[in-house]
């Protein structure tokens, strides 16, 4: 399997009020991830591409959705994994705008 890019890894932030509240409270940083990737493969790519130190990687894998149309059954959401990107104290990501 080829190594996934620091660009491809990370798809998109998370930027909900309680993924808000633990970046300001925690210094916690929540993010779309690439399905393949891993937690050393997520805390190089966040290091890398908002330059800072990652503490802690916390991974979530949510199964998709189905529901009944008829007979069948049809998929109504996707599988995603999200990471919750722990930063060393005093860090923060500009970005995010907290």
């Amino acid at each position: 399997m080829a190594k996934l890019n620091d660009y491809q890894v990370i798809i998109k932030p998370i930027l909900t009020e309680k993924s808000t509240a633990l970046s300001k409270k925690f210094g916690q940083y929540t993010f779309e991830v690439d399905m393949r990737a891993n937690k050393l493969q997520i805390a190089e790519a966040v290091s890398f591409i908002f330059d800072v130190d990652v503490e802690r990687v916390n991974v979530i894998k949510s199964i998709p959705k189905f529901r009944r149309w008829g007979r069948k059954q049809v998929q109504r959401k996707s599988a995603r994994k999200k990471a919750i990107v722990t930063l060393a104290h005093g860090e923060h990501i500009e970005e995010f705008g907290v």
